[in-house]
């Protein structure tokens, strides 16, 4: 999802809980892994591997200047041949230690494997942190978790997942506005889009 689509949605949801909670939630990441230089580790569930996420922190962590946003995906199945940087498995999280951070994202209930060997990784001094769909065994393993149902109305956990990567790699947090009217967001999300960029000396 490019720049604009996400202001576009950041704009239908003005008014809702999601566009600060996931900036909040993309601060908590970014504060965990770019003073350490990275160390940053995504695994999903075996239904559900987050590969476009890890593609939109791989785009933003080259946008943004910010190479420590870029993960590496922690797969439940590799296959002979997979290229590296999808021959990551589960074994990963056993060597996981203080200073790196595990990125679990699970919208249903995650497989008990996961959860012992997230246990683990956070028992060794890893930031546990949580996109989870309300299972409170997740929830309980995370440090810092954004919780997704499937009762939410405005977004679902893709929606989530775009919101929370493109806010990990700005540089600065919005500066809160009063409530403004439909019209005035659209003029001022106009006059953004259609501005050049600053120079870079």
């Amino acid at each position: 999802m490019d720049a604009v689509r996400v202001a576009l949605l950041r704009e239908v949801l003005a008014g809702t809980e999601w566009p600060a909670a996931t900036r909040r939630f993309a601060g908590v990441l970014r504060s965990s892994v770019v003073p350490q230089g990275g160390g940053l580790l995504l695994v999903g569930t075996e239904a559900y591997e987050p590969w476009h996420l890890a593609a939109h922190l791989v785009d933003e962590a080259a946008w943004s200047g910010q190479p420590e946003l870029t993960p590496t995906l922690v797969r439940h199945r590799v296959r002979p041949g997979d290229p590296s940087q999808l021959a990551v498995g589960l074994g990963r999280l056993e060597a996981a230690r203080r200073g790196e951070t595990l990125l679990v994202v699970a919208p249903g209930q995650p497989e008990a494997e996961l959860l012992e060997r997230v246990h683990d990784a956070r028992r060794a001094g890893a930031t546990v942190l949580a996109l989870d769909g309300g299972d409170p065994e997740v929830h309980g393993l995370a440090h810092e978790a954004l919780t997704v149902t499937a009762a939410a109305d405005e977004v679902d956990l893709d929606t989530v997942q775009h919101l929370v990567s493109a806010a990990a790699g700005e540089n600065s947090l919005p500066v809160a506005r009063g409530r403004q009217s439909l019209r005035d967001r659209l003029s001022r999300l106009a006059d953004q889009l259609t501005s050049p960029p600053p120079p870079r000396w």
